[in-house]
């Protein structure tokens, strides 16, 4: 069963990022959906293991940035390594959205979330933010979509 969800359902591909005090990190998600218009709400599910975990918790901030389809090396940059020992931002331009979290200035969109419920789900648990401040930077490009055979 697992494999055919993990097939058949559509997801985009995105780095979410937070900070806490000088502490910054990013991590590769697919499971990101917009949960409502009013106010707008929008939901990332992360496993608690991972560091973004912990400083979303923390912070009570994240940004959402929505990668391009030519980004499939930078979403693995994100993913394959943890923050805990990894600066993954090394060597990238990265901006800072109004709440702090940090922007990708490359990502074809982004959105500034502050944290409003939490949800455990199974062995995940769902951050849902109110969007603050949205803008797409890369209005020519296309979001890059997931697919197994780029990341496995």
């Amino acid at each position: 069963m697992q494999e055919v969800a993990f097939t058949a359902l559509v997801h985009g591909v995105y780095v979410v990022t937070t900070r806490l005090g000088e502490k910054i990190n990013g991590m590769t998600a697919a499971w990101v959906a917009q949960v409502s218009l009013n106010p707008l709400l929008v939901m990332v599910s992360i496993a608690p293991s991972r560091y973004s975990h912990t400083l979303i918790k923390e912070s009570g901030i994240f940004a959402i940035n929505v990668l391009t389809g030519e980004q499939v090396e930078l979403a693995k940059r994100f993913g394959y390594k943890s923050g805990r020992k990894v600066d993954k931002f090394a060597g990238l331009d990265c901006l800072a959205a109004g709440s702090g979290a940090p922007v990708l200035p490359q990502a074809y969109a982004y959105l500034d979330l502050r944290l409003v419920h939490t949800y455990t789900a199974g062995d995940h648990t769902l951050f849902v933010g109110e969007v603050m401040e949205a803008k797409i930077l890369h209005p020519q490009s296309h979001p890059l979509i997931f697919k197994k055979s780029d990341f496995f």
